[in-house]
């Protein structure tokens, strides 16, 4: 490993001490956090009044309800920073800070207060490098081109401003939503990205031509800064400026650390978001496929910051999922699996509505991790800025809320529809203003999360002062009164804009803080796109000096971070734009520093920021040096496969089937085996198959490739899905045989012959016969196999783990006991050994181990809506459940993978379970489970399965009254409307007769975990909050460190997903380091190595060429591979 910190620097800064007032509140006091300021106190009056005509109202103006911007900045320099609103169809109004959270409208004289035309955005900042902020305006709406030239207001130092915009080339005519500045080209001065919306509405016959045709008043656009005027660049630069972008956020950071800053842009409606990596030429490549797997479908606003305190800039975008079952129900959401599916197919991307929160993996991918953390479903959401309001050192996340009128309600949009279609037949003129009446106006509360230190977020709406329902939009934050907190400002529509105070520095708690104002040299005098490091015993904080966030919004360019208790900071760090740091060390908390970049110390090259010395280093020392610490390589190399096989998944749309379910249980593949069957001591690679795209055994090489065998070739294999495959000696005469699991869902029946078993016979030299007559009729979905010798007779058994009924999902299914009479001929015995397990569910995985040392083969089973069941091996005579022996309480899940090893090193064997994870709109708990009520409600021959959830502590129907109904028509009197069924329980959908008559399966546990073998009971214990990014589905067990300890290796994905709940694609493989007493460490993606994409089903290590490998199983992709310490 590299080491690098930074040597002692004698700093010139000016330290400005606050005095704050007295505790007002005991600490076991449950505190409001926020006090909303009254308009009286304030003097702030503003109201962003929007009024609806015949001419503009929602439906002839889409974008009417979208908000006005506010910044926050010091436009007179006296320490206190001041407030401008955007009307948008108002005039704006500048208040300046009085102190005190009083403050004076200033608006007349000052001479910003806009003209008439519809306005959005606003940015403070310093345009022209005289250390006053300038206030850039930008207009949009349907008005002529000179109604929407945006203006530039120049600050002249008294209070007053001149509006230059067309003298500095920005009074552009675009539909404009919001002018960010940066500097891209570290030229030193500040060029602008003017992010552009449109106002026309484009439909789905014109996306292709409006994809490729520049838009010049609804593309995007960027303006070089040359001295005195700016120029369009937008063209050369790279960026995308056609007329369906719709964008709405535009957030500005260093994404990848080099030193650059990057763009993203999130955009309304059907465009994807774009990710815009400076290529430190002057242009920009757009990289959203290659970074993110999946983003937000209708982004509002935007924010890019570091919320977990690694130092590496996180992505949350708004979207408009509510949280409530009613509102869920009642607005209008994607759910339609081929539609999405053709959306993707011609370029449009993954997307789901409702928030993402994107965790910056360090090496150039994300997670998305929104559901897991809590923060998906915040309504139809505008700013969501991070930061933190209780100065505990962990950035807090608010968002506004709310849209005046229920354009997307469901029953709302029938209406539309059915009085378009009476009026075009009678051939009468539409009266979009009558419409409008009938949509509704619904208020919602914003919403703010607290930090849990852990990856997630705790709401507290209610709690901390926002229970109040209004339409919010633009908001920004910054010290206003000067005490240590960050209070909010919120623009509201047709209400009186907000304040609120922030009172945790009244609460009594050690809530201390430091804040920082950074002097930039040249024309960037607030040092924008700097980077500033707090390092503190507690760890690290990390912000970048960016204004422009949110939506339409400016906030503050002082710098706050909280620090609970800590009283004195080990040091500050800024990483100025071009390279040069300054470095204080031994600051005092509670204070305002200013930090100037004319006093910094050269280039410092760093590459790679990590987490600060452990607090043990710190004692005695009273500071901790910053260091960076740049792994050489990765403990995985990602190398080009030796194992040549592409699985390409049968085409198949398991919804149009049943169109209840949640995923496509069709996708169950690739699955490997491996083995040495030719003798000659290298093991060799069986690769699982499709339907139409048959399996193969790989053969190695001494060289450490691999070749297909030509002779491993079965015409009817063409029809199979491969679910499981294992290689044993069936036959006992020395070498390795082969057996495969036919599984899959598509469009197999009962009976259908491609899901019969196949097992293949070696001759001893790799040449396999697919035998017949050696297993009984097995013609069901199964999952998966596992082989011991059960009755030791001294011949292999085989346990065959049944999945589903295709077609008939989830009606439970038989599994299979096949005994071995030693020549390979198997017999099921399964009901006579194993009764329990005669109609076992929907079994995912099945392991042999011995639990009670008795040296006799346990078994072990798991499924989905099953609990993980103990079957005891009597001797071979029986197989008695002894499940509530080992478990507490039935640990009941999605489970979809087992794997045993004495983890804690005592001797005997523990479990890791792979399940669902919690990153999804679906939770479960004991106290509130996930339940599946499934019966032929409605007589007609078709199992309907009905997934019920809970949310805000009642127990609602998932599907959507367009599922239902899809799949149960009868009901459609029942629930004529959409509101009709908003609220309906199970109880109201059905009669008591008929939910008497069904089966009802549950799931309490979601999480991936480790059970421990204590001898005779199993503890379950959590795994890294990591794990539960995405489902599981393989599982690896090895000592990647030699340290004698059992490390893992946790993939899967899902992202055959229903639309409703969108692609689970989170996990790029994990590496998790053991200690050997159940323990586990999440090893970081950029020390693993580990990017992998996409669907995992299995993973296989093996040694090649003397080398530990790693194979991985990727659905509609085929095997990749990675070595263990490539030198």
């Amino acid at each position: 490993m590299k080491h690098l910190s930074f040597r002692t620097r004698r700093i010139m800064a000016v330290i400005i001490p606050l005095i704050f007032s007295a505790a007002e509140y005991s600490s076991g006091q449950d505190l409001k956090l926020f006090e909303p300021v009254l308009p009286k106190k304030s003097g702030i009056q503003f109201k962003n009044s929007i009024t609806e005509t015949v001419d503009y109202n929602a439906l002839t103006h889409e974008n009417m309800y979208n908000g006005g911007g506010v910044a926050v900045g010091d436009i007179n320099n006296d320490g206190l920073d001041d407030i401008y609103f955007v009307s948008n169809m108002n005039l704006n109004k500048l208040y300046i800070n009085q102190g005190d959270l009083k403050f004076k409208d200033i608006t007349a004289s000052a001479g910003v207060s806009g003209r008439p035309g519809w306005k959005t955005g606003v940015t403070m900042v310093d345009i022209n490098g005289d250390n006053l902020l300038d206030i850039y305006l930008c207009y949009c709406g349907k008005g002529d081109v000179d109604s929407r030239r945006n203006q530039l207001f120049i600050n002249k130092g008294n209070l007053k401003f001149e509006e230059k915009a067309r003298e500095y080339g920005l009074d552009d005519p675009t539909y404009s939503t919001l002018g960010a500045f940066f500097d891209y080209d570290l030229d030193g001065d500040l060029d602008m990205f003017l992010l552009a919306t449109n106002v026309k509405v484009i439909r789905g016959l014109e996306f292709e031509q409006a994809r490729t045709t520049n838009d010049p008043y609804a593309g995007d656009k960027l303006f070089r800064n040359d001295g005195e005027r700016f120029t369009d660049v937008t063209e050369e630069a790279g960026i995308i400026s056609n007329g369906l972008g719709y964008g709405l956020g535009v957030a500005i950071s260093d994404l990848n650390k080099d030193g650059w800053p990057d763009i993203y842009i999130t955009n309304d409606y059907i465009e994807p978001d774009y990710l815009y990596i400076n290529n430190h030429n002057g242009t920009f490549t757009n990289r959203l496929t290659e970074q993110l797997l999946h983003i937000s479908q209708s982004a509002m606003g935007n924010e890019i910051n570091d919320f977990n305190n690694d130092t590496w800039p996180d992505i949350f975008t708004a979207d408009m999922l509510p949280a409530d079952n009613r509102r869920i129900k009642l607005l209008y959401g994607p759910e339609n699996y081929m539609e999405y599916a053709l959306m993707v197919m011609e370029g449009f991307y993954h997307s789901s509505m409702r928030n993402m929160l994107q965790l910056n993996n360090q090496n150039g991918t994300f997670s998305e991790i929104g559901q897991m953390a809590g923060v998906s479903n915040t309504d139809w959401s505008w700013a969501p800025p991070f930061a933190d309001f209780d100065n505990d050192g962990w950035k807090d996340l608010f968002v506004t809320n709310g849209y005046f009128r229920d354009y997307t309600d469901r029953d709302f949009l029938k209406l539309k529809f059915d009085y378009y279609t009476q009026k075009g037949e009678s051939r009468t003129q539409a009266d979009t203003f009558y419409l409008v009446s009938y949509m509704k106006s619904t208020p919602v509360h914003n919403y703010i999360f607290k930090n849990n230190k852990d990856l997630t977020f705790t709401d507290k709406s209610m709690a901390w002062g926002f229970s109040k329902k209004i339409f919010s939009n633009g908001a920004a934050w910054s010290d206003l009164d000067a005490d240590g907190d960050l209070d909010l400002v919120v623009s509201n529509q047709n209400e009186t804009a907000s304040v609120f105070r922030n009172m945790i520095r009244e609460s009594g708690n050690p809530v201390n803080y430091v804040s920082i104002r950074l002097k930039g040299e040249g024309k960037n005098t607030r040092g924008l796109c700097s980077k500033v490091y707090v390092y503190t015993r507690d760890g690290v904080q990390y912000q970048e000096q960016m204004p422009s966030r949110g939506y339409q919004s400016c906030t503050s360019t002082t710098l706050l971070f909280g620090l609970a208790g800590d009283e004195e900071i080990d040091s500050i760090r800024v990483d100025w734009p071009g390279g040069k740091t300054t470095l204080l060390k031994n600051v005092q908390a509670n204070r305002i520093i200013e930090i100037s970049q004319a006093e910094a110390e050269a280039e410092v090259k760093v590459e790679v920021e990590v987490e600060v010395k452990a607090e043990a280093e710190v004692e005695g020392k009273g500071e901790v040096e910053p260091s960076h610490e740049i792994p050489e390589k990765g403990i995985f190399k990602l190398i080009e496969s030796p194992v040549k096989y592409t699985h390409t998944e049968y085409g198949s749309n398991d919804f149009s089937r049943q169109p209840l379910l949640t995923y496509m249980p069709s996708i169950c593949g690739p699955v490997m085996a491996a083995a040495d069957v030719n003798g000659d001591k290298l093991d060799d690679i069986y690769v699982g198959g499709v339907r139409e795209n048959p399996g193969a055994l790989f053969i190695q090489s001494a060289d450490g490739s691999f070749r297909a065998s030509p002779d491993f070739v079965y015409a009817p294999d063409v029809f199979c899905t491969d679910a499981g495959a294992i290689f044993f000696d069936a036959d006992g005469d020395g070498d390795q045989d082969l057996y495969v699991v036919s599984g899959g869902y598509h469009d197999y029946g009962r009976g259908n012959k491609a899901l019969q078993d196949r097992l293949y016979i070696n001759n001893g030299s790799g040449i396999f016969e697919r035998s017949e007559g050696r297993l009984p009729q097995m013609l069901a979905s199964k999952s998966c196999v596992t082989a011991a010798d059960v009755d030791q007779d001294g011949d292999v058994d085989l346990f065959i783990g049944g999945r589903m009924i295709p077609g008939e999902y989830p009606k439970p299914v038989e599994s299979w006991l096949l005994l071995n009479d030693g020549s390979g001929k198997f017999t099921n015995t399964l009901n006579d050994l194993i009764p329990g397990l005669e109609s076992g569910g929907m079994i995912t995985d099945a392991v042999f181990t011995d639990l009670n040392n008795d040296e006799w083969p346990d078994l072990i089973t798991a499924g989905e809506f099953m609990p993980i069941r103990v079957f005891l091996n009597e001797k071979g005579r029986s197989f008695p459940e002894v499940t509530d022996r080992y478990f507490e309480t039935p640990e009941t899940g999605f489970w979809n993978k087992l794997a045993v090893s004495d983890i804690d090193n005592d001797g005997d064997m523990d479990i890791i379970a792979g399940n669902y994870g919690t990153n999804s709109q679906i939770k479960g708990s004991e106290k509130e489970p996930v339940t599946m009520t499934f019966s032929d409600f409605d007589n007609n021959g078709s199992v309907d399965p009905i997934l019920s959830y809970y949310v805000d502590g009642i127990s609602y129907p998932f599907p959507s009254r367009n599922e239902l109904l899809t799949q149960l028509n009868t009901l459609r009197r029942k629930f004529p409307d959409y509101s009709s069924y908003a609220n309906a329980k199970l109880t109201d959908v059905f009669s008591p007769e008929d939910l008497a008559s069904a089966t009802i399966l549950t799931a309490t546990e979601l999480r991936t975990v480790l059970f421990i073998n204590s001898g005779s009971r199993f503890e379950k214990r959590s795994l890294p909050v990591q794990a539960q990014f995405a489902p599981v589905h393989a599982i690896g067990i090895l000592d990647y460190n030699n340290d004698g300890n059992k490390d893992m290796i946790l993939a899967g994905n899902q992202n055959a997903m229903c639309v409703r709940l969108g692609v689970m694609d989170a996990n790029y493989g994990q590496l998790y380091e053991g200690d050997g007493k159940g323990n586990f460490r999440y090893v970081p993606q950029t020390e693993s190595g580990f990017i992998i994409v996409g669907d995992v089903r299995s993973l296989k290590t093996l040694p090649v060429k003397g080398k530990l490998h790693l194979f991985i199983g990727i659905n509609n992709f085929g095997i990749a591979a990675y070595v263990l310490n490539p030198e």
